[in-house]
């Protein structure tokens, strides 16, 4: 037998397992060690030095790249990150029935049907023009929906600001959403990566000017960077008040040092 055969789908699934339970219960005994101003970042040194080879991407790769795509008109960098969106609601349904959120299931479900046929593969968003609410969740809400702790806060090569269970999250809905792993063979499993590597760079260059405020204007482009992650996250998860950063208390890009 090869040793070079790939885990089939009951191993794939044990594996899975494993990882949610051992980050699962990592996130839920970090959560003692939350700081009074709710950040709990108990690996600060060596996520400051993820932050820092990030932040030298982004400043000699992932910055000049965006601000070149910048100039593909914007219908068209628009349908990519359609496609890309709709590459996901597999995923986005799978996880809404897995909170027992029927709703956003159908949502899901719908939009998917509607712009992979109307939409000509998800290039457009039809369901849009139909009046479809936008909907979109990921294993790491699930995790929560299902009492999973936060964790500590990790800053990931590439990815950037993340918790120990929305890290957990983005394993799974990886080997889950069945467009990006189980039903595409040979050089097309390029496709939904790709699509989503194109749909961030859109968005770095978008979003350019509160991402270069956040990292070259600010006094500790980490700090800030974690505490405004950590308040949009809490807040698209609706946690209490009691566990949460209310992300209109705080200006994210005040000076954290400021008198």
């Amino acid at each position: 037998m090869s040793l070079s055969k790939k885990p089939t789908a009951p191993w794939r699934a044990l594996i899975l397992v494993s990882v949610v339970l051992s980050l699962g219960a990592c996130a839920t005994s970090q959560d003692v060690a939350t700081r009074s101003d709710g950040i709990n970042d108990p690996y600060e040194k060596q996520n400051r030095r993820v932050h820092d080879f990030n932040k030298g991407f982004d400043t000699n790769i992932f910055r000049p790249v965006s601000q070149g795509y910048g100039v593909v008109p914007v219908e068209m960098r628009n349908t990519v990150n359609n496609f890309s969106e709709n590459l996901g609601m597999p995923g986005v349904a799978i996880n809404s029935l897995l909170q027992g959120d029927l709703r956003g299931t159908g949502l899901a479900t719908v939009r998917f049907l509607m712009n992979t046929t109307i939409g000509l593969g998800g290039f457009f968003d039809a369901a849009d023009e139909f009046n479809i609410p936008a909907h979109t969740t990921d294993f790491g809400e699930t995790l929560a929906v299902w009492g999973v702790g936060e964790g500590a806060y990790i800053e990931l090569p590439f990815l950037g600001p993340s918790t120990q269970r929305a890290t957990a999250g983005l394993v799974v809905d990886f080997f889950t959403n069945p467009l990006t792993y189980n039903t595409i063979d040979g050089d097309a499993r390029i496709i939904p990566p790709a699509s989503k590597g194109v749909a961030a760079l859109n968005d770095r260059e978008r979003f350019s000017d509160s991402f270069d405020s956040v990292l070259y204007d600010s006094a500790d482009s980490y700090a800030q960077s974690r505490l405004i992650y950590l308040q949009n996250r809490r807040f698209e998860l609706g946690l209490d008040a009691a566990d949460d950063i209310d992300p209109f208390a705080v200006d994210p890009y005040e000076d954290p040092y400021a008198e």
